[in-house]
């Protein structure tokens, strides 16, 4: 009984200090990990940021709190000591975050690089966020006005606001693919027999909320018309969306909400309409954190018909990772980890485009050495070592030349998509 008066007032003091929509995403908890604790927190949609020895750290809010509570599992609250370390990390040199772009600088810094080497690199706009962002992509190719046939690469960020290196590591690709080209032969060899596209910022709406108002802020910006905001994109995919209500919620104030129906979202519809009819053989997403490569699927931890390949090609990418600065990126299936999901960007590239499709988390293993707030000073090192992996699945897909890959077959139904209100228009 003195626990929940105690967690009573708990959630009334959060709500004191929050606005509606940040309920239920303020708290950094920890709980004691075991196999019935893993068991019960795989069902709960909870927002789980990494697993430290025997604990597991979760971004938590009201609800989260209220589900803990029933299920008579204990948490410590760990907030206080995050808020610290983030203030450390970040120096606000060069703008309000700091080191890492925001959308207006990445807009600025993409058109740049266009006008710095119009022969190679070009920017295409392929849709605009709830907002009206503008997303882009960047291609770059010896002839790059041209759709030549050569096999194209894709590597993404951002889909998740606060994951601020996952715009940098694509973005710093692209950059040291332009400035080498004409001194590396690796290199200009790539570029002249490929077109590799990037789209560094899939959520720029999210991006700036998690900028300038709510650091820890996930998902997009979509007006839920219920008090709550936001679909997370990685989980708003076409292939198995729905699947379950463990990988992924149907609940608009989840922090893994999947949006009404599959590709609700502006920007993973404009991701699906740029990719779809292209070449495309392989597909980066990049996250943060954890330091691991996963590949689908990741919505049952079934193997995939490209489980063998997959399996060997990421371990050929964190070899080639950890010869750089020695960190080592485990790798292994998405459904193999502490949680299930679907509806995400890389079963969707397997399942329908049906190519290699890797998600990339980025360094620091865990929230104690960082976690969402990488020092800046870490950016450069991150993206270093990351290269030879993306040099390595660009120099693939070009070996592979028109050869013939299985591809899985989509079985899942095709959802229409319905006519539902739109609360973000007036």
């Amino acid at each position: 009984m003195k626990r929940r008066i105690v967690l009573f007032f708990l959630i009334l003091s959060i709500i004191s200090v929050l606005p509606a929509q940040h309920i239920g995403e303020k708290d950094i908890i920890c709980i004691k990990k075991n196999l019935e604790i893993i068991q019960a927190v795989a069902h709960m949609n909870l927002d789980v940021l990494f697993q430290k020895d025997d604990q597991i750290y979760i971004v938590a809010g009201v609800e989260d709190l209220i589900k803990l509570d029933k299920a008579e599992i204990a948490y410590s609250i760990e907030s206080s000591r995050f808020t610290k370390l983030s203030e450390s990390l970040i120096s606000g040199q060069g703008g309000i975050n700091g080191a890492y772009h925001s959308y207006l600088e990445l807009e600025k810094d993409l058109y740049l690089l266009e006008s710095t080497y119009p022969n190679l690199a070009k920017v295409e706009i392929i849709g605009t966020s709830h907002e009206a962002r503008n997303i882009y992509a960047l291609k770059i190719s010896d002839n790059v006005q041209w759709d030549e046939n050569e096999a194209s690469v894709i590597f993404m960020g951002c889909h998740h606001a606060r994951e601020w290196i996952s715009v940098e590591v694509p973005y710093l690709t692209a950059e040291h693919l332009l400035e080498n080209y004409r001194s590396d032969s690796e290199i200009k060899n790539l570029v002249d027999q490929s077109e590799i596209w990037f789209i560094p910022l899939v959520n720029p709406d999210g991006l700036v909320y998690s900028i300038y108002f709510y650091r820890y802020w996930r998902k997009n910006r979509r007006n839920n018309g219920d008090g709550s905001y936001g679909v997370d994109p990685n989980r708003n995919y076409g292939y198995k969306w729905g699947y379950d209500n463990i990988g992924s919620s149907s609940n608009p104030s989840s922090n893994v909400y999947r949006g009404p129906y599959p590709f609700s979202e502006p920007e993973t519809q404009a991701v699906r309409d740029f990719m779809v009819g292209k070449d495309f053989r392989a597909l980066v997403s990049y996250h943060n954190y954890s330091q691991i490569i996963i590949y689908p699927w990741g919505y049952t931890d079934e193997p995939s018909a490209l489980d063998d390949l997959m399996h060997d090609m990421a371990e050929q990418m964190t070899n080639k990772m950890g010869q750089v600065n020695g960190n080592l990126y485990s790798f292994g299936r998405a459904g193999d980890s502490l949680y299930l999901t679907n509806g995400d960007t890389t079963d969707w590239g397997l399942g329908v485009l049906g190519i290699p499709s890797f998600t990339i988390e980025l360094p620091p293993v865990d929230i104690l050495s960082g976690g969402f707030y990488n020092s800046e000073s870490d950016i450069m090192p991150i993206f270093q070592e990351n290269l030879p992996a993306a040099l390595y699945l660009i120099d693939w897909s070009v070996q592979q030349g028109h050869q013939s890959l299985p591809r899985p077959s989509p079985e899942f139904p095709t959802h229409p998509e319905p006519k539902t209100k739109d609360f973000n228009k007036k």
